[in-house]
């Protein structure tokens, strides 16, 4: 959708240290949402994420969507049972779908599951091939690849670099 607002990502930043230092957390988590929601809706973009909130709108349809590939992210996705349970075309699923995430379901699954497995191996201190399984990889190797594609290392050597900082 464009680049990003400097505002935006230093809230987004906030909302990762609260969560990681979680002191006040639970009450700041939610002010700061609310403060990227109004960013974001004044933005250039705020027309096209203020559909999100209309029932029935393509928008809502693929926000949808997105909370089931979230909610299970480690299941196997077929792409043809989410624009069926969307209500959508196949074709109109993936260009819709990919104009507000700027990906494909496969990929948005793919890089959720990597943040899991990341956020896994951080804040519960699991070991790569436990968060490898528990995200719904069944192949280590490929999982070290795509990870390190996505955060420029390898799991281990990421972790190593991020608990040393």
């Amino acid at each position: 959708m464009g680049d990003s607002n400097p505002s935006i990502v230093k809230s987004a930043i906030r909302i990762l240290e609260l969560i990681i230092h979680q002191e006040d957390a639970d009450l700041l988590v939610p002010l700061v949402v609310d403060e990227i929601l109004i960013r974001l809706l004044r933005s250039p973009a705020g027309p096209e994420i203020a559909q999100i909130g209309l029932t029935d709108s393509n928008a809502h349809k693929i926000s949808r969507a997105i909370a089931w590939i979230k909610d299970n992210f480690a299941c196997p996705l077929k792409v043809e049972d989410l624009a069926k349970m969307a209500g959508m075309s196949l074709s109109s699923f993936h260009s819709h779908f990919k104009s507000i995430t700027a990906m494909s379901p496969l990929q948005f699954q793919k890089n959720f599951r990597l943040q899991e497995a990341r956020n896994y191996m951080i804040t519960r201190h699991l070991d790569v091939s436990s968060a490898c399984h528990l995200v719904g990889y069944s192949s280590l190797s490929q999982f070290s690849r795509e990870y390190s594609r996505l955060f420029g290392a390898s799991p281990s050597k990421d972790l190593h670099r991020y608990r040393n900082h």
